[in-house]
């Protein structure tokens, strides 16, 4: 069992671990001759930012949000509008929509933070029970709206392409691998920025609020003002997420918002490990792994992916970081060892 200071340093080195073979991973792709494993990883990449959000909320605040999914459709869905009006010469309340990503991107964060702003406001004078079923009755009203847009006839709108970087940049997301290392890289900052709110007096106002709110509102200090925040931060990162996954399907259509969508996002952190931000994105992993063996093994996956899930959080309270963690003695050394007298140098 890993001591609480062997803890962060162990989480560290998952963390550099999973970095090395995210960047390492198109290569072996090509080398193996399995271009589809980028399609893979780049699906697990877009929702990790989506689980890691939540973490924000769910982890470190205690907040149980069954709405998170909204906030990845409100960021799909600015990317859709911007490509339907951009390709019809159509307008919306004077815009005449754009395929730039310095443009769409943010327009699509800042909007699903704004609305994670005005649930959050409402949402969060209530706890427990209360909370997961507005954040869940605001998250349905947004999937019925949006089910109720019709895009030439459809409630559903395929994009005929992917967001354009200005040419100064010399790249282009239509590259699979290049959208998967830039979608890569908003995943490695999101994670950095809030591993930086966490570590710092915002994080521990926050668990702390978890922990014993009642000591901290008599400390005076303002609970309800930094989960607001977290909740419109993981808003933020919902957004970005949901910006990525309509980029990487080149699609955009109502179930992005469903409840169940939600539903997954929480298997990702619990199945990784709650309050640990690393642990979602091996959650995303897992669990993505998992749904793609399964639908291979049975078309009733389904079925069996339940028990399996159950079994996981049965037999690792903590997540699979937290078995990682438990891992004996200093296994990063021995590791490091172990590839050393491989290469010859011991």
């Amino acid at each position: 069992m890993a001591s609480g200071s062997e803890s962060p340093r162990r989480r560290r080195h998952v963390a550099l671990i999973l970095l090395a073979i995210g960047l390492a991973l198109p290569g072996y792709a090509v080398l193996v001759d399995e271009p589809f494993l980028v399609t893979l990883a780049t699906r697990i990449v877009v929702l990790a930012v989506a689980a890691v959000s939540l973490d924000l909320i769910l982890g470190y605040g205690g907040l149980v949000s069954f709405g998170h999914a909204a906030f990845v459709g409100i960021g799909a869905y600015a990317v859709g509008t911007g490509f339907f009006l951009d390709f019809n010469n159509d307008t919306l309340l004077g815009w005449d929509g754009s395929v730039d990503v310095l443009l769409i991107w943010p327009l699509g964060v800042l909007v699903a933070a704004l609305v994670a702003l005005a649930i959050g406001a409402i949402s969060l004078r209530t706890r427990g029970i209360g909370f997961i079923m507005i954040t869940l009755a605001f998250a349905q009203m947004l999937f019925f709206l949006v089910q109720s847009l019709r895009w030439q006839g459809d409630d559903s709108l395929a994009l005929w392409g992917r967001s354009e970087l200005p040419d100064f940049t010399g790249l282009d997301l239509n590259d699979t691998t290049t959208f998967y290392y830039v979608a890569l890289a908003c995943l490695v900052g999101f994670t950095w920025l809030c591993s930086r709110l966490v570590d710092a007096p915002f994080g521990r106002i926050l668990q702390a609020g978890r922990q014993n709110e009642k000591r901290m509102r008599a400390l005076g200090v303002a609970v309800d003002r930094h989960r607001l925040a977290a909740f419109v931060i993981a808003g933020a990162g919902g957004g970005l997420s949901g910006v990525l996954l309509a980029n990487a399907a080149e699609f955009v259509g109502p179930a992005y918002l469903a409840w169940n969508r939600s539903g997954e996002l929480i298997v990702m952190v619990v199945l990784g490990g709650m309050g640990t931000l690393v642990g979602p994105i091996i959650g995303a992993g897992a669990l993505v792994m998992l749904e793609e063996y399964l639908a291979q093994v049975t078309e009733h996956w389904q079925i069996v992916l339940g028990p399996v899930l159950l079994l996981a959080v049965l037999f690792a309270r903590r997540g699979i970081l937290g078995l990682i963690e438990a891992l004996p003695g200093d296994w990063m050394g021995r590791l490091r060892r172990w590839r050393a007298r491989r290469s010859g140098d011991v």
